[in-house]
């Protein structure tokens, strides 16, 4: 089995190598322009995706509902099991909350 931590700072690294070098870490996790968006806990990646895509991967058994994250959620909070999972649930939760506000881009 793979360990949690070295998948976590596998991911950590390549999404640190964005090109639009709005990528933080921190203790509390990763950031994009300065707002958490995915993070390690008790061995599985926590992400913030829109509400529909959650509640997806929630249905198919991909992730499990997290009640209350580290931050306030831009859609809702998951948890994802498998390490294999976390690149692309990643890459889409660096998009949703890097994205910005409707109206706000101009």
């Amino acid at each position: 089995m793979t360990d949690p931590v070295v998948s976590y700072d596998l991911l950590t690294t390549q999404l640190l190598q964005d090109p639009d070098l709005d990528v933080s870490d921190t203790a509390a996790g990763l950031h994009v322009r300065g707002t958490l968006f995915a993070y390690l806990d008790d061995g599985e990646l926590v992400v913030d995706l829109p509400e529909a895509r959650a509640g997806d991967l929630v249905g198919r058994e991909v992730a499990a509902p997290v009640a209350a994250g580290r931050a306030e959620a831009k859609g809702a909070w998951v948890s994802v099991a498998d390490p294999e999972d976390w690149p692309e649930l990643a890459a889409e939760a660096h998009q949703f909350v890097g994205e910005p506000a409707v109206g706000m881009d101009s």
